[in-house]
């Protein structure tokens, strides 16, 4: 096998077992720089768990993941997320009794170290790319408003706001769509197009028309294993794909 990858993110390998039952195994997956990947299949086939081993919140029982060549495989929560890499779990975690803008600002990077956080500012600067964040996650209106009081749909885009604004080179997102209405899952779907100009994209999704509306990549799991990658084509015409997960 290759130590070194021209991929922008590289899981050889990787396995993690709980109580001796193996939710990952033996899974190599290569994802590209700019390049969206969708990971589907059924409930347990571990997909997750990877995006768990990937931002460090679980630990791989063996294998390797290198994040732009650079072996991440024991590096902490906190680490990982400084190299570049940003998760959105399946629940939206915003700060419901502050206002968009506070939420927003609030995910700005500060300077790395306490003296960093202590002399942090509202600049123009900040104010400028909370604007353009805003903006960008259909939000710009609603900056004032308290996080509470958003639907479901708009708390899923200030979350993921949040991560954007910490600028990562891979964003990684658990059922983005999940609750949507029609309409917001279609502006979603326009937001992760913009979004991959400048970084690569992670998406877990059941949603198998949102999936067809975005994806480069799909990768079908199941036991914890790859059973197909490849085009929304490929992969919904693919036998086995058929037989374990899409139905006939």
């Amino acid at each position: 096998m290759a130590s070194n990858t021209d991929f922008l993110l590289a899981l050889e390998g990787v396995a993690v077992s709980f109580d001796g039952f193996r939710a990952v195994d033996g899974l190599n997956l290569y994802v590209d720089y700019g390049e969206l990947r969708v990971i589907i299949g059924p409930n347990g086939a571990g997909k997750t768990t990877v995006l768990d081993l990937i931002c460090g919140r679980t630990r791989t029982s063996e294998g390797s993941i290198k994040f732009k060549n650079q072996e991440i495989t024991a590096w902490k929560e906190q680490e990982i997320v400084r190299r570049g890499i940003g998760r959105k779990f399946q629940t939206p975690t915003i700060y419901e009794d502050l206002t968009v803008f506070e939420n927003l600002e609030l995910s700005v990077p500060r300077g790395r170290d306490v003296f960093g956080a202590l002399m942090w500012k509202r600049t123009p600067e900040v104010i400028e790319q909370v604007r353009e964040v805003a903006k960008m996650i259909f939000l710009r209106d609603q900056l004032e408003r308290p996080a509470e009081t958003l639907s479901h749909g708009q708390k899923q885009w200030l979350e993921i706001g949040m991560l954007l604004i910490q600028d990562p080179e891979l964003l990684m997102l658990d059922e983005p769509v999940a609750g949507m209405s029609v309409a917001e899952r279609a502006k979603t779907a326009a937001l992760l197009k913009e979004i991959i100009k400048n970084r690569s994209v992670i998406v877990i999704e059941h949603d198998m028309q949102f999936v067809e509306s975005i994806a480069h990549r799909v990768t079908v799991m199941h036991q914890g294993k790859v059973l197909a990658e490849g085009d929304m084509q490929t992969v919904q015409n693919n036998p086995k794909v058929k037989e374990v997960y899409l139905g006939h």
